[in-house]
């Protein structure tokens, strides 16, 4: 009875300090959270009005780009956007890889802004592992819709003009297992990309095994583009995102702080609250091709609200012959490095497009239309712990009060108790001139990338660990450049 009884005291204890849930019992199915803090906050009139304060379009994370300019001056011109840094260790594509990775291994079609839930009752639409469910959904059985009527080994594809687009119906809306890869014109070119991989999969598996039945085509064309894009995950996009040598050492000891069984891995939402730093790494505008606009460049803006007709930005969801996406722009392709163009830093100023959403853009289709504003909302609806309380459990370098003394002026709590996705995106300012994560955020991108990756019961690091892609231009090397390549995107202009 003793025991019992502490037990059920120390229940009580984290019930009262804001921890809703047993730390042992999220699901694959739900989300969880990794640390079991009391919140940054009580929810409170006073705290979500200081946080949309913090948030706000005009404020203190309002990178006040020029956007009167338009999007060529945004680009080629520095000063237009002085508070808005160029990061010269990223390409502008990573981060739309960046989503196209979170559209991956999450999807919360349920949970409200600012409203406390349980992370457990909140079902995961997406499994939580890099496995491409967002591209193949329920497979040609369970989604034919996405796959070619003549040959359900491969995925349907359709043109809109000079080159391939997803597949729409006759409203528009692309057919795919993910509907959130259409959301701008960027992440639907790079579904277009694995959907092509996987073709070109088939017709090499097929190559080599001539008398194979069409379901054990399928399957091995998937395990080829899942596995090679897995390596991308763990061996390019990881190192940039938190430093080569987190991943080494998080690689080598194995977590400290997240580590599910094979086949039980889930998505922490405080991960899923840090993960966010890659809206800070968006651009005002981008280049979108080379020749789409009547053999010009075609530049815009990633949202441009207000806009009648055809938008003139860059948001999804529809065709036309100049929607496309010229790769040599968004990533360092051999002999075109002078093209590329580079992602802007990750702290605490974002560029100001993302201010004022389209509510089109918002899957809820409500306000608020600023993303800093949903962002920080949502530390109220699980109840994230502060950044400097995360700091402290895992024994990393924290902030100070004059590193964080802008927050005094929106509340004096956030300088002591500061929201984690603003204190993420600070100390990685802080600590890493913005190019790259910090001690904090790049612990748990760390963890939870290599845990989810380690833990998918079907993934190389389970099945075959000394895995090595074959398509590279270097043995035991492979690249994005190298999956849009080989995708048949790569040369796109």
């Amino acid at each position: 009875m003793r025991v019992l009884l502490i037990v059920a005291l120390f229940v009580i204890a984290r019930y009262a300090a804001g921890q809703s849930e047993p730390q042992n019992e999220s699901r694959p199915d739900t989300f969880g959270r990794i640390f079991f803090l009391p919140p940054f906050a009580a929810p409170s009139p006073d705290i979500t009005s200081a946080l949309l304060e913090l948030g706000k379009r005009g404020g203190l994370m309002d990178a006040r780009d020029d956007l009167g300019a338009g999007p060529i001056a945004l680009i080629v011109d520095p000063a237009l956007s002085g508070n808005n840094r160029d990061n010269d260790h990223h390409t502008a594509g990573l981060t739309f890889f960046g989503q196209f990775l979170d559209h991956d291994m999450t999807f919360d079609a349920t949970s409200r802004l600012g409203q406390p839930t349980s992370p457990r009752s909140v079902p995961n639409g997406r499994s939580a592992y890099f496995d491409l469910d967002s591209v193949y959904g329920d497979g040609p059985a369970g989604s034919p819709l996405l796959y070619d009527p003549a040959d359900r080994a491969k995925f349907r594809l359709e043109s809109g003009g000079r080159f391939d687009d997803l597949p729409r119906d006759r409203s528009g809306t692309a057919i795919i297992a993910d509907p959130r890869n259409d959301e701008n014109l960027i992440i639907a070119g790079l579904h277009i990309a694995f959907l092509r991989f996987h073709n070109h999969a088939v017709d090499i598996v097929r190559r080599d095994h001539l008398t194979w039945a069409v379901d054990d085509v399928f399957a091995a064309a998937r395990r080829f583009t899942t596995w090679h894009y897995q390596w991308v995950i763990l061996r390019e996009v990881l190192p940039l995102f938190v430093g080569s040598s987190v991943v080494d050492q998080v690689m080598t000891q194995g977590p400290q702080f997240y580590g599910p069984a094979v086949g039980r891995a889930f998505i922490p939402v405080d991960f899923q609250i840090v993960y966010r730093f890659g809206h800070s790494m968006v651009r005002p505008s981008y280049r979108a091709n080379f020749t789409g606009d009547d053999g010009a460049p075609f530049f815009a803006m990633v949202f441009e609200p207000g806009t009648g007709g055809e938008p003139r930005d860059l948001r999804g969801g529809l065709r036309a012959s100049h929607r496309f996406v010229g790769w040599q722009t968004f990533f360092r392709f051999p002999g075109f490095e002078d093209d590329v163009r580079p992602n802007k830093r990750i702290d605490t100023r974002l560029s100001t497009p993302l201010f004022d959403l389209p509510l089109g853009a918002i899957p809820a289709g409500t306000p608020p239309t600023s993303l800093a504003q949903r962002n920080l909302l949502r530390h109220l609806t699980w109840r994230i712990p502060s950044g400097q309380s995360i700091a402290s459990a895992i024994a990393a370098p924290m902030l100070t009060d004059s590193d964080l003394n802008e927050l005094s002026a929106i509340h004096p709590r956030f300088l002591t108790s500061t929201p984690l996705w603003y204190y993420v995106l600070k100390e990685a300012e802080i600590f890493e001139d913005g190019r790259q994560l910090g001690p904090v955020g790049g612990r748990i991108v760390a963890e939870v990338f290599i845990g989810l990756l380690r833990t998918d019961p079907e993934g190389f690091l389970t099945r075959q660990p000394d895995f090595t892609p074959s398509l590279g231009n270097r043995p035991g090397e492979f690249h994005i450049t190298d999956f849009l390549t080989f995708a048949g995107v790569g040369d796109k202009r």
